[in-house]
């Protein structure tokens, strides 16, 4: 089918039985499945604004729903976080669970051969020097997302010379050193070739975690739109119809109308406002600072800074961005454990509603811990025993919902 071809998805309706004449109904995985790959086909071509008068275009992207795991999270961190080693069962519950979707945020250093451990560093010539040992390990997790009718998404958190946690880690910046720039192409090139023959209805690749605020000396969004299309056509050299993901500027907040022609989707996260996701959460409210969160949001002298609407208004340029015919996915969102319950309740259900209405798919972080459905250590909730886990129920009913 050519890309000019295909109409939009419909992600929401399922009515009809799918029946081919001749044939058995397709059962509502197949609808999903045959839905996905010509919805993700699309995204191989440049997209363009609608002409005037035009219907609003459906995001092109269906609209997954799921779960980041972390367990290629961090190198230098808990043993859960740098193992590789994802249990099977949260493949199985997310599928369990009427979910699709799997954000696999990792960190290079983990497949770079060299002493880093014993050192806690790199140097630039190492960053090319690859452990397959560990590539193995992200094979079976693209396998299980396979065997369970999961999509995987493959998102680099550290990538050569830029994480949005301790940077300072890296032997070089990606925006201004040639070579590191080199080395994130390189590895995502590693990553084609290993995976060509993968459908991307089944795999697809976020570029880079959380790109940064444009800032004098460091990165504007001109080094951003370069680095983002340089690794996107590296990719399609090996792989020409992988589907492509990239994270919004601003920490995931803005989109990217530069990247429009490149063709590849875009990523929004849904951390905003910081003082409800992220209350007593060290690495962002680091003085203990952030007043106790009520939703609407209200500043020390009880007035509202943030609502619905603003909530609203902070995401319609998303919603626009999807009228452009670009694909859109939220690839990480959710609250920290120590927001109280129904605040980040009713926050959550506002956000789930909103990127809902402009069609787009969700990713909570995480799937188990401190912002999940499984083990999130909240201590004003009743959890469920589930197979020697505590399950919120409640919040897994309403991701349900949405």
């Amino acid at each position: 089918m050519r890309h000019h071809e295909l109409k939009s998805v419909d992600q929401d309706s399922h009515e009809g039985d799918g029946r081919l004449a001749g044939t058995r109904p397709l059962t509502r995985r197949e609808l999903l499945k045959g839905a996905a790959v010509g919805a993700l086909a699309c995204l191989a071509a440049p997209t363009l604004a609608p002409s005037p008068g035009a219907e609003p275009k459906r995001n092109p992207l269906p609209r997954w729903r799921g779960f980041n795991l972390l367990n290629f999270f961090q190198a230098i961190g808990g043993s859960e976080r740098n193992d590789g080693m994802i249990p099977e069962d949260d493949f199985r519950w997310i599928r369990d669970w009427g979910f699709d979707f799997a954000r696999i945020p990792m960190d290079y250093w983990l497949w770079v051969d060299s002493d880093w451990r014993q050192t806690r560093k790199l140097e630039p010539d190492d960053v090319f020097k690859i452990n397959e040992s560990m590539l193995e390990r992200v094979d079976r997790t693209v396998e299980l997302g396979r065997k369970h009718e999961v999509h995987v998404s493959l998102n680099f958190h550290r990538a050569p010379g830029y994480c949005i946690n301790n940077p300072e880690r890296e032997p070089f910046v990606l925006w201004r050193d040639p070579q590191a720039e080199a080395a994130f192409v390189h590895h995502w090139e590693v990553f084609a070739r290993r995976y060509r023959d993968v459908p991307t209805s089944q795999l697809s690749f976020n570029l880079l975690n959380e790109a940064p605020t444009p800032r004098e000396g460091y990165m504007s969004r001109d080094d951003y739109v370069r680095v983002m299309t340089r690794a996107t056509e590296a990719i399609r050299a090996i792989t020409p119809d992988r589907l492509v993901i990239v994270d919004g500027l601003n920490v995931g907040n803005k989109p990217i109308d530069e990247l429009i022609p490149l063709g590849v989707a875009q990523s929004v996260h849904a951390y905003t406002p910081a003082g409800i996701s992220h209350y007593r959460a060290s690495w962002v409210d680091r003085n203990q600072s952030f007043p106790t969160p009520e939703w609407p949001l209200k500043d020390k002298s009880g007035r509202v800074t943030f609502d619905r609407a603003r909530l609203e208004a902070h995401y319609a340029p998303w919603g626009e961005l999807v009228g452009k015919g670009v694909g859109v996915h939220c690839g990480e969102g959710g609250s920290y454990s120590r927001t109280p319950y129904d605040v980040f309740f009713a926050w959550m259900t506002d956000v789930l509603d909103i990127l809902k209405g402009h069609g787009i798919g969700w990713a909570l972080w995480n799937l188990r811990g401190a912002f999940g459905v499984v083990d999130s250590g909240r201590t004003d909730i009743e959890y469920e025993e589930f197979g020697g886990h505590k399950l919120d129920r409640r919040l897994l009913t309403l991701l349900q919902r949405y």
